[in-house]
């Protein structure tokens, strides 16, 4: 070894793909720390080691929803209460897409997500629930019958779209909201096809609509054909029969 081999040699670490030099170098090897029982914990919040629990989310939740069969992924808002309009509302879209020959996929948690979930279990059709850890835990509700916890938002997002032949949403804060322009957002952008969007509750989502048409739409921000990319739409039959059309039947 030359003196410039030798003095790289000192300067240099190569850590399996990962190359470091000069003040960038690490102490021990890779093999000593895994094995090091008494070394520091914190590598377990550190980036390289979410990557394993990123992956290992995407695992569970493809190996449980692989098999699911055709699927319609309903979105509302948690605090819809029991009783109410709009929870009997959910009830009956989970109970009718069910009958229909879909599972109903949730966000898992209560209010109107509950409502489609208890629709569906009723009928005796597949309901799944899709939880998100969140500072106030609420857990999966009782109408669940698969069901599957993450810790990433990112995650959850890519199972909703996946394992769904259409998206139906209900009146809901920002979570829903969220859902709803990002499949709106797949759909323009041919990311996804044929993915049916349904909006449910006109009185609800008409001032969304209106500003779509007259302000975003009005001012260039996006095209008077993106008003395809959803239907508004008070009749629960007329759900069950857009989600079956535009999915290609079952």
């Amino acid at each position: 070894m030359g003196n410039a081999e030798e003095e790289r040699a000192l300067h240099e670490q190569r850590l399996g793909p990962v190359v470091r030099r000069r003040h960038q170098m690490r102490p021990g090897t890779t093999d000593q720390r895994l094995l090091d029982t008494q070394g520091a914990t914190h590598w377990v919040h550190e980036d390289p080691f979410r990557v394993m629990r990123i992956q290992s989310e995407f695992v569970e939740g493809f190996g449980t929803l692989a098999e699911l069969g055709r699927a319609i992924s309903v979105f509302g808002s948690a605090r819809t209460p029991e009783g109410s309009p709009e929870y009997e509302a959910g009830v009956r879209i989970g109970r009718a897409l069910a009958e229909a020959g879909f599972g109903v996929i949730t966000g898992g948690g209560p209010g109107a997500m509950e409502a489609a979930n208890r629709g569906a279990s009723e009928a005796g059709g597949v309901s799944v629930g899709l939880g998100i850890e969140l500072p106030y835990e609420q857990g999966l509700n009782r109408y669940v019958d698969i069901g599957v916890n993450f810790r990433y938002f990112f995650v959850r997002k890519t199972m909703f779209v996946k394992y769904a032949q259409g998206f139906v949403v209900l009146p809901g804060g920002l979570g829903t909201l969220d859902e709803c322009f990002e499949a709106l957002t797949l759909v323009q952008t041919k990311k996804v096809t044929r993915f049916p969007i349904v909006l449910f509750g006109s009185a609800y989502w008409k001032g969304l609509v209106d500003w779509l048409t007259h302000t975003l739409i009005a001012e260039g921000k996006a095209s008077p054909q993106d008003l395809e990319l959803f239907h508004l739409t008070d009749d629960i039959d007329e759900v069950v029969d857009l989600v079956t059309k535009e999915s290609g039947g079952i």
